[in-house]
């Protein structure tokens, strides 16, 4: 008894933020009878799909490093971080993928960590991905802040302890000061529903989607004659081949007592799942493939949503973790990360082109200028700003009174 109780309790680690004790792998219970740990929440599609899009959406942006020069700015490609963010984070990991692997971690976890390595003079020349699941934030009681215990890998050998200098932390909401929140173990309720549903709706049709019964047999039957009973009524009806004609005796009836999954209305509940597991990351429905309320008309706009209310906090973080562990403070007087997210806010080429021929007109962008921003080359005499010869400044004139 005590053996089963130790092995029970073996794998708690921390409390959870709503109480709950973390057991082995971060599973936590749910009212649906499964445990959803980021490793189960992978194989539900949804929380799968909200996870994918955030992360192959950071992937896809690239952040630049800018210098302000006065009122205006420049790529400060001459800085060595430049080519950390966008070239390669380290020799083995190019800088897509150093977003892509964080971003996942950030949408899975709550928090993404990265080991930043320094050379003897203090420059950063690599960005090395860590495991969230390895690392553990506490709060240094004397200057307040944050110090990360990264564990070995090796029980053999206690975990190593950084500043927040060494490691780049790209933090969630939550309630921690120094942590953000798993979306994961804040949705597990509507995650554990997911799974749950996917498990019955494949054990129905694991069954020959055909709903259960009672088969009633008059008179009493002996042990041997209810095995064999039970064996040709299972032969006959269970499992996906089991289609062929079933043959009852006069003394036996068949009577259904479970509602199919149409009646139970199995399919409405995974759609509405769909919605609810979506919310936990702001990510539009149709971005999951839930494409019912989806049209033509809607779909820019809901593009346009998932970059302003999703996408823009999340690259804020992002921005702003990299500023304030990568940057002195003395270059954080000039210089600053940016993702360049043009791509994304794109509408078709018709209205984007006719955008421009706007701006160009009304003096707002030189053709030069609209032309960089569609990734082709200036010509010459194109950096001259137009203005309409129809309009001009309004003359001012001194008002008479009676």
């Amino acid at each position: 008894m005590f053996t089963g109780i130790k092995a029970f309790f073996k794998g708690i680690e921390r409390k959870s933020d709503d109480g709950y004790e973390v057991l082995t792998g971060g599973a936590l219970p749910t009212a649906a009878g499964v445990s959803v740990s980021p490793e189960a929440a992978m194989r539900c599609s949804v929380s799968f799909a909200c996870i994918k899009v955030i992360a192959e959406t950071i992937e896809q942006l690239t952040p630049h490093l800018y210098r302000r020069k006065g009122d205006d700015r420049e790529r400060a490609t001459d800085h060595p971080l430049s080519a950390l963010v966008t070239k390669a984070a380290n020799d083995w990991t190019p800088a897509s993928e150093f977003r892509l692997v964080l971003g996942t971690h950030f949408a899975t976890h709550g928090n993404a960590y990265a080991f930043v390595n320094r050379d003897a003079a203090g420059r950063v020349v690599e960005l090395i991905p860590l495991d969230p699941r390895t690392v553990s934030v506490r709060q240094d009681p004397r200057t307040m802040a944050p110090v990360y215990m990264v564990a070995t890998g090796n029980p053999a050998l206690p975990a190593r302890e950084y500043d927040r200098s060494e490691i780049l932390h790209i933090r969630g909401v939550g309630l921690d000061v120094h942590k953000g929140a798993s979306p994961v173990t804040l949705g597990r309720e509507a995650i554990g529903l997911s799974l749950t549903l996917e498990h019955h709706c494949g054990s129905l049709f694991g069954n020959g989607a055909k709903p259960s019964g009672m088969l009633k047999v008059k008179g009493r039957l002996t042990e041997d004659q209810f095995r064999r009973v039970r064996s040709m009524f299972s032969n006959f009806y269970q499992g996906v081949t089991g289609k062929r004609t079933m043959i009852l005796s006069e003394d036996m009836d068949f009577q259904q007592v479970q509602l199919n999954s149409v009646d139970a209305q199995t399919l409405e509940m995974r759609r509405f799942q769909v919605e609810e597991v979506s919310r936990f990351w702001r990510v539009p429905l149709h971005l999951v493939n839930e494409m019912d309320r989806a049209t033509h008309a809607n779909a820019e706009s809901m593009g346009q949503q998932f970059l302003t209310f999703c996408m823009l906090p999340i690259l804020r973080l992002w921005c702003d973790a990299m500023a304030i562990t990568l940057l002195t403070p003395e270059e954080r007087e000039t210089l600053y990360f940016e993702f360049l997210v043009d791509d994304l806010a794109r509408a078709d080429i018709a209205a984007r082109f006719t955008a421009m021929s706007s701006a160009i007109s009304a003096g707002i962008l030189n053709p030069n200028e609209a032309r960089a921003m569609e990734n082709r080359p200036p010509y010459a005499g194109g950096e001259t700003f137009m203005r309409p010869v129809n309009t001009a400044p309004a003359p001012t004139t001194e008002r008479t009174h009676a």
